[in-house]
């Protein structure tokens, strides 16, 4: 007897089966393809942490360029001479704390559950580097970053990332012309930590003034941009002891 495939019954159970089989190769794919989603993650937290502390492929007064993926592991070990992990009171070495997620560590700060503060400690040219990782809300998503600083609390350059901000607006904060503002700023004021605040009507469109704790604002992008003010600080506050240990010593 012939198949109706005319009936609705018909349209139903060819509907199912189809949601069934391509269920099955997206699942079967994305079980196969999740070792190299993990290892490209690795590789992209690994060139940002070490973007923040100026080693990148970047020429001139172009675009971001990191390390490629194909030596950035090697790289990553060369100037990365120490990982720790902040946990309370205790501090710990670890090698593998940049695979820390702090959107989950924050999460679980809130719900007043134990959580974990990575910290990355890296060396170029002779000189010492503290690079923290960043978590905050821009406009419509999650922005995050990483922010290195030398002892005396200067920053020595950062590397701020999104979800989803606005493209030519907020999302520039991704650009070198906004993230090479902040280096050489200070996050301290009359012994305070400061942070640094992304100011609308800085009038400091060159950035010269290295004491003023700000950087002029994208035209365009308040919020984001207050946003990213607000994740400075509060980032760096939760390590306010650790950068106080670091100043002391």
């Amino acid at each position: 007897m012939a198949l109706n495939t005319e009936k609705n019954l018909y349209t139903v159970l060819f509907a199912a089966l189809m949601v069934v089989v391509v269920g099955s190769i997206l699942a079967y794919l994305a079980s196969g393809l999740k070792p190299f989603i993990k290892e490209n993650e690795r590789f992209e937290k690994q060139q940002n942490i070490l973007y923040a502390m100026g080693v990148n492929d970047n020429e001139g007064t172009g675009s971001v360029s990191f390390i490629g993926t194909d030596r950035v592991e090697e790289v990553f070990t060369s100037y990365i001479k120490e990982q720790l992990v902040i946990s309370g009171d205790q501090i710990t070495e670890d090698d593998q704390a940049y695979l820390i997620d702090m959107k989950k560590q924050l999460a679980a700060r809130k719900k007043g559950q134990p959580f974990k503060l990575p910290v990355y400690i890296g060396e170029k040219e002779g000189k010492k580097f503290f690079i923290l990782p960043m978590y905050g809300k821009g406009l419509w998503d999650a922005i995050w970053g990483f922010i290195a600083l030398d002892e005396n609390m200067i920053v020595q350059g950062v590397y701020f990332d999104h979800k989803a901000e606005t493209p030519g607006l907020g999302a520039n904060i991704k650009e070198r012309f906004f993230m090479d503002d902040f280096q050489g700023e200070s996050i301290m004021e009359d012994g305070r930590l400061v942070g640094i605040k992304v100011i609308k009507g800085n009038n400091d469109p060159a950035n010269m003034d290295k004491e003023d704790n700000a950087v002029d604002a994208l035209a365009g992008a308040t919020i984001t941009g207050n946003g990213v003010t607000s994740m400075i600080s509060e980032s760096l506050n939760l390590y306010k002891d650790y950068l106080e240990s670091v100043r002391s010593n």
